[in-house]
């Protein structure tokens, strides 16, 4: 199994491009190309309908929900995804690559504490993902739960608290509290952010900054992957970019290396994926984050800085271009 710190040391970190208090810097990845995807995104299951996800049972479950995939290969679902629908709305726990002519239990949280109703049999995916402050929290839950009890659970009282401080500070009540409602009572401002920036060529992944500090990177194994995610990141960011000062400090490449350096030292744990693969979670003083190893590659890679610090980092060597590289240190592009 490919280590972390490898697949770090392959990141190329492109100039970044600003929007208000939100930075965006590209990641691409120093490699050969991958063939033709070998998996399903999840809102192309559900599109062609033969992917379901609904409650457990009659009954239902707020922390699981049930995905049925019979498609003819594995379906990709994504840490912070939002699911509407069903009883309540949910979001994703963590990323899964569900089995083909499978059905999963799949863990959850609530993102809409004021509805336990039927809206729908089956629930659809929303065109945005758990914004990044709240999604930080919730993957720290995952990791501790994971550690300590081996289930895949958040803290459902936190999440919900933490919606409902958004909802006030922006000013979007809704009568079910739901997180969604948020997007939509800003969708007119988040769009704004979304029209600001372009997903270039090659892109596979990307970090984020606001108001000067650091916050978080994502990357997936394909670019045209990434791509298809790319908007629901922004608008992920650009709540919380609303949310946020904009006192007018920026961040820098250096910034986002300290980031990929801390990555690539934190430590790691392993567990078997819900699905095909393997979870893997990392902790270090400074950052935390998961991914998921499938396929014979890291699928998908979410982490933050614990404290969006936005300090300078002391480098071991200058970063340079790849040919002139050592060690394990991300390299930037021009």
């Amino acid at each position: 199994m490919r280590t972390l710190q490898d697949e770090f040391s392959a990141i190329e970190i492109g100039p970044s491009a600003a929007f208000r208090n939100l930075v965006l810097f590209p990641l691409f990845r120093a490699k050969a190309p991958l063939p033709a995807a070998d998996y399903l995104l999840l809102e192309d299951g559900i599109a062609e309908g033969t992917v379901r996800i609904t409650e457990l049972n009659a009954g239902g479950s707020v922390p699981e929900l049930r995905l049925e995939n019979n498609a003819d290969l594995p379906v990709l679902l994504i840490d912070g995804e939002e699911l509407v629908g069903a009883k309540q709305n949910r979001v994703l726990n963590l990323t899964i690559l569900a089995a083909a002519k499978h059905s999963t239990v799949i863990p959850v949280s609530c993102v809409e504490a004021g509805r336990w109703k039927m809206s729908s049999a089956e629930m659809a995916s929303a065109n945005h993902v758990m914004y990044s402050g709240l999604r930080h929290q919730r993957m720290t839950q995952v990791t501790e739960s994971m550690r300590l009890t081996g289930t895949r659970r958040s803290d459902q009282g936190a999440i919900w608290q933490n919606i409902a401080d958004k909802v006030s500070r922006l000013r979007a009540a809704s009568p079910t509290g739901a997180m969604s409602a948020i997007y939509e009572r800003h969708a007119s401002s988040v769009e704004e952010f979304l029209r600001a920036f372009t997903c270039q060529e090659n892109q596979s992944g990307v970090a984020f900054a606001i108001d000067g500090r650091v916050l978080g990177l994502e990357m997936f194994d394909r670019a045209d992957i990434f791509r298809r995610f790319f908007p629901k990141l922004i608008r992920s960011y650009a709540l919380d970019a609303l949310d946020a000062p904009s006192s007018g400090a920026t961040a820098s490449v250096e910034h986002t290396c300290a980031l990929v350096t801390r990555l690539s030292c934190a430590s790691t744990f392993v567990e078997d994926a819900l699905g095909l693969g393997k979870d893997v979670r990392l902790d270090g003083p400074q950052v935390s984050g998961a991914a998921l190893f499938a396929q014979e590659r890291y699928v998908h890679i979410c982490a933050f800085e614990k404290n969006g610090s936005s300090s300078s980092f002391t480098f071991g060597t200058r970063m340079t271009r790849p040919s002139h590289r050592r060690g394990f240190w991300p390299f930037t592009r021009s």
